[in-house]
């Protein structure tokens, strides 16, 4: 998510440069499901299939078998797949609901029965100010705000079995994080029977949501709506040793003001109804044209291996969609959703979005998705902007006048989410980082490659006031600042300082070799640190208990200068005493530079081991001032005031002046940081 974002204002000027593809074959690879090959979203489905009745009450396809293309080739399957839905929802614009049916198969992926699912009812997050999401965000989230007396909320009006057993009065809303009984986001079914190990269940449900006005990635603003986690959704079922678990259960969490989100992998066949004026995106492919009638179209949409399923419609899209393909990178198909009042930048989303496919792919594997779909939302409708869904995102809203560069940094930014929360799957409820630092790392690192606009990591590792543990849960965290300062800007920098540690090659053979090994997976804090070590050849036990599972940022400060005047063999000399001490996190090589009053220097390398080292120097002229780190080669010191001192400071001030603060300014002078 677009967090950081949504705050940034960048005085870069984009560049249009258009990146040469190769299409060759492209139109072959996309012009229908069956012809693709070598894409994930590949399976056939028949044309026997309800399109706008509701769904047929028969056993779904289970999750664990592959189904073969037009011409019986039979494709791998990229994960699990835990979960199966099979949704028919339909949208109707004059009382803002939802409703649905939905048949959903899961898979016990564990090594004991299972008599106890879970279920994620999102909307319910905004069914009054008692929620615990409402309360925890004040109703404000990324600068937008809910409207007074908008609500939402999910209603499960029926679950079944397969065997047609109602489960409706053995439903539970469970509140584990904080006991809230007013917060109804996670509701416990308990089956007539357990679930073996290796087994599954199906169960048939229908639902309503009534949508809130467009706030926190979900809703309605005039006749455009976003359907964001707007089905009810599985929890995750964590067999031992997933991201180190010691014995296997669910991973149960309400929905947070900071959380975000945590599902299985899986497949969605979804048909979803709108007015017939209507344009919908949607996650994974489009399987045949709309079916139109009674003022109504139904769209139908397949996506496989993918762990959640987003789509949003509107009258007013401006669509437009182009094949693209590069060399790692066999073909995809971008398709833009614009708001009117951007279609004249079509070509920005367009170039953005081909340069991060690009890129991502090129460092870290294939996307291996055949559609990506932008979605900008209109101005009014911001709150479900700057979003990552698999195979679709939405960018900020589309305000009047020329964008500046933000435009292509959200549109980076949340392809970038396509590979750490797409395709890793992190647990964003108890290890945000590993998606949103990872994200802004991969950002960064685009942004200046590709636009020019280098990041100013002392500007932003100034702005960690409270660092924190990096694997806290989301909601653990103090405020919303804290969560946002640490799960994006000082994970990205602890990252940042760990290329600078290894170098850039090897750090990028650390970030692919993580994906490549964990993609489909659900890894943890734990697995990146091994994929580190595995690649380094190298311990980094104490790296990651000072500045990721402890609260550490560098801090070395110049503590003292001490001047004496001596003589020897006749030599008017200067001895000067300097001690550096450390007040923060360990860095291994930390630069040291010494000015004398006859603008000679010298220059020290200290290992950063101890808690302090004094420098005795001697000269023919003293030290007058002495600086730490005076080019910001310390990535993750955020206290640039004590890096400086002066030999001898003026009575009537009694401060300390620092060079940091100078170099600060200079930089912000030089380009605009966020």
């Amino acid at each position: 998510m677009n967090l950081k974002l949504a705050n940034r204002k960048t005085a870069w000027f984009a560049t249009a440069a258009t990146l040469l593809s190769a299409v060759l074959l492209t139109n072959l690879l996309l012009s229908s499901p069956e012809e693709r090959t070598g894409l994930t979203s590949r399976v056939l489905l028949t044309d026997t299939a309800p399109n706008d009745a509701a769904p047929a009450q028969s056993e779904p396809v289970p999750p664990i078998m592959q189904q073969p293309s037009s011409s019986g080739t039979v494709h791998p399957q990229l994960s699990k797949r835990i979960v199966e839905y099979h949704i028919n929802v339909e949208y109707n614009p004059e009382n803002e609901t939802l409703l649905g049916q939905q048949t959903m198969t899961w898979k016990n992926p564990g090594s004991q029965p299972v008599q106890e699912l879970y279920m994620h009812l999102y909307p319910n997050a905004f069914a009054s100010e008692k929620t615990t999401f409402m309360k925890e965000s004040g109703g404000k989230l990324r600068g937008d705000e809910a409207k007074k007396g908008s609500f939402g909320e999910m209603e499960l009006r029926s679950i079944k079995t397969g065997e047609e057993i109602d489960l409706s009065s053995t439903m539970q809303y469970v509140q584990p994080d904080d006991g809230n009984p007013d917060d109804r986001t996670l509701l416990k079914v308990t089956l007539p029977k357990p679930v073996a190990a290796g087994g599954a269940v199906t169960l048939h449900t229908n639902f309503a949501v009534k949508l809130p006005q467009a706030f926190a990635r979900m809703g309605v603003t005039k006749d455009y709506v976003m359907a964001g986690q707007w089905f009810p959704k599985l929890a995750v079922y964590e067999p031992s040793g997933t991201r180190g678990r010691q014995a296997e259960g669910w991973n149960l969490h309400q929905y947070h003001g900071n959380s975000e989100f945590y599902a299985d992998f899986g497949i969605f066949d979804v048909r979803i109804k709108v007015p017939s004026n209507y344009i919908v995106a949607a996650t994974g492919f489009q399987t045949k044209n709309p079916i139109e009638g009674n003022g109504t179209k139904t769209y139908q949409y397949y996506a496989d291996d993918v762990h959640d399923f987003a789509w949003a419609a509107s009258p007013h899209f401006k669509t437009y969609e182009e094949p693209y393909s590069a060399p790692n990178l066999p073909g995809v198909k971008i398709k833009l959703y614009l708001d009117p009042k951007h279609e004249p930048y079509k070509a920005r989303y367009m170039i953005a979005a081909k340069k991060a496919l690009s890129r991502y792919s090129q460092w870290y594997g294939a996307y291996p998705y055949s559609t990506l779909s932008i979605v900008v939302p209109p101005e009014e409708a911001n709150g479900t902007g700057g979003m990552e869904y698999p195979t679709l995102i939405t960018a900020w809203g589309a305000s009047e006048g020329p964008p500046d560069l933000e435009l292509e940094r959200v549109v980076v930014h949340e392809i970038g989410h396509q590979f750490w929360y797409g395709l890793v799957a992190s647990n964003e409820f108890e290890e945000a980082w590993l998606d949103e630092g990872f994200t802004s790392y991969t950002e960064d690192k685009l942004m200046e490659l590709e636009y020019g606009a280098k990041p100013n990591l002392p500007v932003e590792a100034s702005y960690i006031t409270s660092p924190a543990d990096l694997k806290k849960n989301a909601w653990a965290y103090r405020d919303h600042s804290e969560y946002a300062d640490n799960v994006y800007t000082r994970a990205k920098l602890v990252l940042k300082e760990i290329e600078n540690r290894v170098g850039l090659n090897t750090m990028d053979r650390v970030m692919k070799t993580y994906f490549q090994k964990w993609k489909f997976k659900h890894p943890g804090t734990r697995d990146f640190q091994t994929v580190l070590e595995d690649v380094t050849k190298s311990k980094w036990n104490e790296f990651f208990d000072q500045y990721v599972y402890g609260n550490s940022m560098s801090d070395y400060a110049v503590d003292r200068i001490h001047v004496n005047q001596t003589e020897k063999s006749g030599q008017l000399l200067y001895e000067s005493s300097i001690l550096i001490r450390k007040l923060g996190g360990t860095a291994p090589a930390v630069p040291i530079h010494f000015h004398f009053s006859d603008g000679s220097t010298i220059e020290k390398t200290w290992d950063g081991q101890g808690e302090q080292i004094e420098y005795k120097l001697t000269n023919q002229t003293p030290v007058n001032w002495v600086s730490v780190d005076p080019k910001h080669s310390l990535v993750l010191e955020n206290r640039h005031i004590n890096n400086y001192m002066k030999a001898e400071i003026d009575s009537r001030w009694q401060i300390r002046w620092t060079l940091s603060v100078v170099k600060v300014l200079e930089t912000l002078f030089e380009s605009v940081a966020w």
